[in-house]
């Protein structure tokens, strides 16, 4: 920001508790990102890449990839209406997941996705049958 830059760096708070006390703590909402809105050209982006912690622009060139518009303003929505948020892994439909807690903790599959609801596949490959069931409220992560 003292550069001139407009950043935006999500925050969520958490409380942490301590053996003596609790306390409610910002951190950001995904660690080690912060995003940027910049002109494309090198004097701005050498700029952004000067300042302290920066190390790199995300993307598969040096220059980075923009992020839709609508994406980051669904985060600012969200964030000043005060809504709760929690940082989750980048899951894929057709990824390989394993439900992390719950009654079905453990369990692994294939993720799919049919009329908005969330399935996972369980497959039997010595009898080549599989199954497929609800999975809508519960943790998963990848594989």
């Amino acid at each position: 920001k003292g550069r001139g830059v407009d950043v935006f760096l999500p925050l969520i708070t958490r409380t942490r508790r301590w053996s003596d006390r609790t306390k409610k703590i910002d951190f950001p909402l995904f660690s080690g990102y912060a995003f940027v809105h910049i002109a494309p050209e090198p004097k701005t982006r050498l700029n952004v890449l000067s300042a302290f912690g920066v190390v790199r622009f995300i993307g598969p060139t040096a220059q980075g990839t923009p992020i839709p518009n609508s994406e980051i303003e669904s985060l600012r929505t969200a964030l000043v209406n005060d809504i709760a948020l929690r940082p989750l892994p980048f899951i894929k439909i057709g990824q390989r997941v394993r439900i992390r807690s719950g009654a079905l903790a453990g369990m692994e599959g294939i993720l799919i996705g049919t009329r908005g609801n969330h399935q996972l596949v369980v497959s039997i490959s010595t009898i080549q049958r599989s199954v497929s069931l609800a999975i809508e409220g519960y943790d998963i992560d990848p594989i």
